[in-house]
């Protein structure tokens, strides 16, 4: 007679402890059928928003004239100082450039006025690839083109500042 072999019963191995990460978010995915693309309103949301806050904007420094004191304060720098910052004349010169009046705009404070034609050529460009549904991410400025801004604006807040230099200021 042979004995009863004994079996042994081997537990699994324990798996690993892990930290626990969480799981990483699912992208972002439009409503609508798999692979669909956001309708035209849709793609046009953002920039007509922005649209309708600088019209908005401008519609109100039009409406309100910075050149009557009281409606506006005072830019601190100026008011500190006596020294025109680079901003100063810039609601002015929105003031005009709201009434179509580009010259009085420009006496103003150019550079302000560079900037609203800058906005409104990259907002026509962020429409137009929005509304085609093209990416619409604006273009790539790098740190030579800020520093060249930076001291393009340095230079004219100087030259505004010195006696030649009157017809700058606003």
């Amino acid at each position: 007679m042979s004995e009863p072999v004994a079996q042994t019963r081997q537990e699994p191995a324990a798996a690993p402890l892990r930290e626990s990460v969480p799981a990483p978010a699912a992208p972002h995915r439009p409503c609508g059928p798999p692979g669909a693309r956001p309708g035209p309103l849709r793609r046009l949301t953002a920039p007509l928003g922005a649209l309708a806050a600088g019209l908005a904007a401008f519609g109100y420094v039009g409406a309100v004239d910075p050149n009557h004191p009281g409606h506006y304060p005072v830019c601190p720098l100026l008011h500190l100082t006596g020294i025109y910052c680079p901003a100063c004349g810039g609601l002015r010169s929105a003031h005009a450039v709201a009434h179509g009046d580009l010259g009085t705009a420009l006496e103003a404070n150019a550079p302000a006025v560079a900037c609203y034609a800058a906005c409104a050529v990259f907002w026509v460009v962020w429409t137009l690839r929005a509304a085609r549904g093209l990416p619409t991410a604006g273009p790539r400025l790098g740190a030579v083109h800020w520093w060249a801004a930076g001291a393009l604006l340095l230079v004219f807040t100087a030259v505004r500042n010195l006696p030649f230099g009157a017809a700058l200021t606003p």
